[in-house]
């Protein structure tokens, strides 16, 4: 299956060899009937979301659940923590349900809805919003390339206004190692522009990062250098070195 948008797409090194974070499921899986059940969970030197730091630049715990069916549909959960305030929080927690599978040999696409929640905010504030995604993956041989498109209609969390998130990864295996060496980029049209979150009249603008990961069984470390367009912000929007450990059953 493909990774799907939730993998975060820069929050993590892991979701890098992507997004991340877009789900990433597990390597060891349960099946039963069809139907694949796994788990992960990380710890992130920093929680980036598109570029943004929605940790405050401080560590975050991350995991998931995610449920697959051999016919390509899927569904799961995420959550992570974060530096929200009380009109955010301390926890994000993602729902999302979607389809994934091969258009022909080594093309493959996935589909599906993806649902923000911020259970933990302390003013009552709508800060919930839907976000549809999509993309399509190339198997390149020893390298994968994803182009995916994800768009969040005006909703009253986003302050009556809409998003437009597009992007690129990239990532290949170095022969005879363990490790995989990932690229990403990215394009934001709307009121999630880092710019504009930043506090700049700019809405839009590009996130990037490079970085590496070894995974050895079920455990994988990452390293990613993350960077994006705008005022540079410590903690917020300051390009930053984010680390990932991840364990998935």
């Amino acid at each position: 299956m493909l990774t799907s948008f939730r993998g975060r797409l820069a929050v993590s090194l892991a979701a890098l060899a992507c997004g991340i974070s877009s789900p990433a499921l597990a390597q060891d899986e349960a099946e039963a009937d069809g139907v694949t059940v796994s788990a992960n969970v990380s710890l992130v030197t920093d929680y980036r979301f598109r570029g943004v730091s929605l940790s405050g630049g401080d560590p975050a715990i991350q995991g998931g659940l995610d449920v697959a069916h051999d016919s390509g549909f899927y569904a799961g959960v995420w959550a992570s923590s974060i530096d929200g305030g009380p009109s955010y929080g301390e926890m994000e927690f993602d729902i999302y349900g979607g389809w994934s599978g091969q258009l022909s040999e080594g093309v493959s696409v996935d589909v599906g809805l993806l649902y923000y929640l911020y259970p933990s905010e302390e003013l009552g504030l709508d800060t919930d919003y839907w976000e549809p995604y999509a993309s399509i993956g190339f198997n390149l041989g020893p390298a994968e390339a994803t182009v995916g498109a994800a768009y969040a209609w005006e909703q009253d969390s986003l302050g009556g206004d809409d998003n437009l998130y597009v992007y690129t990864d990239l990532s290949t295996g170095l022969p005879g190692t363990p490790l995989t060496v990932t690229g990403h980029l990215g394009y934001t049209d709307g009121v999630l522009a880092p710019p504009l979150l930043a506090g700049d009249t700019d809405d839009s603008g590009l996130d990037w990062s490079i970085g590496a990961s070894y995974a050895a069984g079920p455990l994988e470390v990452g390293i990613s250098y993350i960077g994006v367009e705008g005022p540079s912000i410590d903690g917020f929007t300051d390009d930053a070195i984010v680390g990932t450990v991840t364990a998935s059953f």
